[in-house]
């Protein structure tokens, strides 16, 4: 998996693009079918603009975004809502939901009575 990180307006240090990587690199335990992380870090004078792209197998993509004056705070906020949109996704594709749906508990009802006739 791939980690770009792009700024704009400005020079991020070594440590803070270790920061982002670490914190972006935690998706991918999250879910391993992630291919790319893109982050955009766009630096104004007192506000950080911190804008996270990530693409998966099958032309799934998941963006979000935050503007904060602490960059690291708008790192983590990104993370966490990405965090979301991945498990959402994971828990969609797996569908591990194991209580059967409306129709199939009326449906076996149905058959139950006319058994019993």
């Amino acid at each position: 998996m791939q980690i770009k990180i792009s700024t704009r307006h400005g020079h991020l240090s070594e440590e803070t693009q270790k920061h982002i990587r670490d914190k972006a690199d935690k998706l991918n335990h999250l879910f391993p079918r992630l291919m790319m992380i893109e982050v955009l870090v766009d630096i104004k004078d007192d506000e950080k603009f911190v804008e996270i792209l990530v693409t998966a197998e099958h032309k799934h993509d998941f963006v979000a975004s935050d503007r904060n004056k602490d960059l690291l705070a708008a790192v983590d906020i990104v993370v966490d809502k990405l965090k979301h949109q991945v498990h959402k996704y994971k828990e969609k594709v797996q569908d591990h939901r194991r209580t059967p749906s409306a129709g199939e508990v009326a449906g076996s009802l149905n058959v139950e009575e006319t058994d019993e006739n």
